[in-house]
């Protein structure tokens, strides 16, 4: 990208707005959009170079859920399924895969907030970009992020004896399918990091929104012994699709509608939320 695409335009508020105003999504063009990205996806990896310990989540989170559960939670929830810990392994890992999206998503809102707060967004609505492109650029590098934890997790199954019932092609759907989920969520996050004054709150609304759905669905445990109340919850619950969808991919079970429930979450979360989060970007103060 050349430089003076780029170059900020002067500060001075009035013409500042006018700027914002001229160059919306539509007088960009989708080859020079494609480039802001580009350039924008390369500044967000420089930061993640020159601040590693930003990795830490992607890098530990699989590898603590995976021994944690497995080894606490195993012996137990195994023998429910009518089988033993390693059976209770084969359940999990497509179950974490699903909770993956959540809990990366929750890092998207955050960064929004912090970068916001530190003026580096306020540069970036002066500069002759779309306002989604920004946007999409934190999504695309924190889908990056997401693939790095899912292949730790599925490094630490295969280490632990996780075994695939189903074929190659589904594993890789599966990852898809988790990927193009966990996008969609990043939508809602950024809505919030745009909203909530601060990093902090966005956390702590985050935490209220994943817990009921993380714990509420079918990715720990068979919701079969749940109270009928929850089990309608979790029959609703987004997460319970995206993980049955991906024990059917990877274990070759049934795949029944939880696949098209999934796909038809992943569109209505993105088509309500995407335009709410870059109208939010535009006019936040």
């Amino acid at each position: 990208m050349s430089t003076t695409t780029l170059t900020p335009t002067p500060t001075d508020p009035a013409r500042s707005a006018r700027a914002s105003d001229l160059h919306d999504e539509g007088g960009i063009g989708l080859r020079n959009n494609l480039r802001h990205i580009g350039a924008l996806v390369r500044r967000n990896l420089l930061q993640i170079k020159k601040d590693p310990e930003s990795m830490f989540d992607a890098l530990l989170m699989p590898v603590i859920f995976v021994l944690l559960f497995v080894y606490v939670f195993g012996g137990s929830v195994g023998s429910s399924l009518g089988g033993d810990r390693q059976d209770y392994l084969n359940y999990l890992i497509p179950g974490l895969m699903a909770m993956m999206g959540m809990n990366i998503a929750m890092a998207v809102g955050s960064g929004v907030n912090d970068d916001f707060r530190k003026g580096v967004m306020d540069r970036f609505r002066t500069m002759p970009i779309a306002r989604s492109s920004v946007l999409i650029a934190k999504i695309v590098v924190e889908l990056g992020r997401m693939m790095v934890a899912t292949l730790i997790l599925l490094g630490m199954g295969f280490a632990l004896g996780l075994e695939l019932h189903g074929s190659v092609l589904g594993l890789v759907g599966a990852i898809a399918l988790a990927a193009a989920f966990g996008a969609a969520i990043m939508w809602i996050f950024i809505l919030l990091g745009l909203t909530m004054k601060t990093a902090q709150a966005v956390q702590g609304m985050g935490m209220i929104v994943m817990m009921p759905l993380q714990f509420g669905s079918s990715i720990f445990a068979p919701t079969q012994t749940m109270p009928g109340w929850l089990q309608t919850f979790t029959d609703y619950n987004p997460l319970s699709n995206l993980a049955d969808s991906a024990r059917g991919l990877m274990m070759g079970g049934p795949l029944g509608h939880s696949v098209w429930l999934t796909l038809g979450w992943t569109v209505v979360i993105t088509a309500a939320m995407a335009p709410l989060a870059v109208s939010k970007f535009r006019k936040k103060s």
